[in-house]
């Protein structure tokens, strides 16, 4: 029976030491695949699509996302679809052909896209979404975006700041409400962050929607096509704003939109010592909007600065690339109808003509003379 019980105690030290070195060969053997797939993957393709070049912000954010790619030895297929989303589709299709290792996608319909994104996912191709959360994917990896309800909080809190209402002044006031593309995950968002600052001042009085035009969809402008907001604008003017009636603000949730309200204001005679602008808001600090600020016409925009949202969305490729898991500071908020898409949002900041020098100017955004 001694005999016995030694020969088990041996067995088992041999057992645990089989197991030991079994474990240590696993853990070597995973360093080593990850370790390969990073090597593997450096100088690789890096496919990355976005909307259109008729909108400036995306120029910089495509521009800005494959110089920085660049800088880390990786290959970058950018390519712009204007707009239309067979070319977008047929752009990603192609990424995946040539053997893109990664597809970065600022999508034009967040729904459109997922029998392209399961066509990644079977070519083990991980998925981070810029700036638009593309819904109704497993096959999303990672979100990197701002704080899109944030944007919506500020734009509105602009809007009231430029009535005075912020100061003590009662109105009533008459505003209109625009909302952005209805396929734009994040039109939403901005909507909502308005709504939760507006809708309490248009239920105590403060504020009055003289067109009736408060719901999303009657608000919504598909695409952001600047004409489509200049006519919507033009046909409330003309249907509503009769007589003595005047137009104090608009929620305006883009600058390209801005303009084309700010247009239609003008033809209606605002814009005059007699008749000013309204307050009208705006967002993504594109040149023809902020030098209309520093005029005194658009009244403000959202700074959401392109160049970091870049960088963080490369650290983040760059991190997928070499197996690793990237940074995020959100895992509840952006559920995309499929799953909840792991995300790092950063924080956007309100311009005015009062601040413009110090964040633009300061930041190096844009120079004093591009402003002129």
């Amino acid at each position: 029976m001694r005999l016995l019980r030694i020969g088990g105690a041996v067995s088992a030290i041999a057992l645990a030491a089989t197991m030991t070195a079994c474990g240590s060969s696993q853990k070597t053997v995973d360093a080593d695949t990850s370790a390969s797939s990073a090597a593997g993957n450096a100088g690789a393709l890096v496919g990355v699509t976005m909307p259109t070049k008729s909108s400036e912000r995306w120029i910089h954010d495509g521009d800005n996302v494959k110089q920085q790619l660049e800088g880390l030895g990786y290959k970058v297929d950018l390519q712009y679809a204007e707009n239309d989303i067979p070319t977008q589709v047929n752009q990603i299709e192609n990424q995946i052909t040539k053997g893109a290792k990664l597809l970065i996608i600022a999508s034009i319909d967040g729904t459109a896209l997922t029998s392209q994104l399961q066509e990644a996912a079977d070519n083990k191709i991980p998925v981070i979404a810029y700036d638009r959360l593309i819904r109704n994917s497993p096959n999303v990896d990672y979100y990197a975006t701002f704080d899109n309800f944030k944007v919506g909080v500020q734009q509105a809190t602009s809007l009231l700041k430029g009535l005075g209402v912020d100061g003590g002044e009662k109105g009533p006031f008459n505003v209109e409400l625009f909302g952005g593309s209805p396929d734009d995950n994040n039109a939403t968002f901005f909507w909502n962050g308005a709504m939760s600052v507006l809708q309490p001042k248009i239920d105590d009085g403060t504020l009055k929607v003289k067109s009736g035009q408060l719901d999303f969809k009657q608000a919504a402008i598909l695409r952001w096509d600047p004409a489509t907001a200049q006519k919507r604008m033009e046909d409330i003017l003309t249907k509503t704003y009769t007589g003595d009636a005047k137009v104090d603000g608009v929620l305006s949730p883009y600058d390209g939109l801005s303009i084309g309200i700010l247009s239609a204001l003008k033809s209606s005679g605002y814009g005059t010592s007699g008749q000013p602008y309204p307050v009208v808001t705006g967002q993504d600090a594109e040149l023809a909007s902020v030098k209309s600020i520093v005029a005194g016409e658009q009244y403000s925009t959202i700074f959401k600065d392109t160049r970091k949202l870049a960088e963080q969305t490369v650290k983040m490729a760059d991190a997928v690339l070499k197996g690793q898991k990237p940074e995020v500071n959100n895992e509840k908020d952006y559920d995309n109808g499929n799953k909840v898409v792991p995300s790092y949002l950063l924080d956007p900041v309100v311009v005015d003509k009062d601040n413009y020098k110090d964040v633009i100017v300061g930041s190096g955004y844009y120079t004093e003379d591009q402003l002129k």
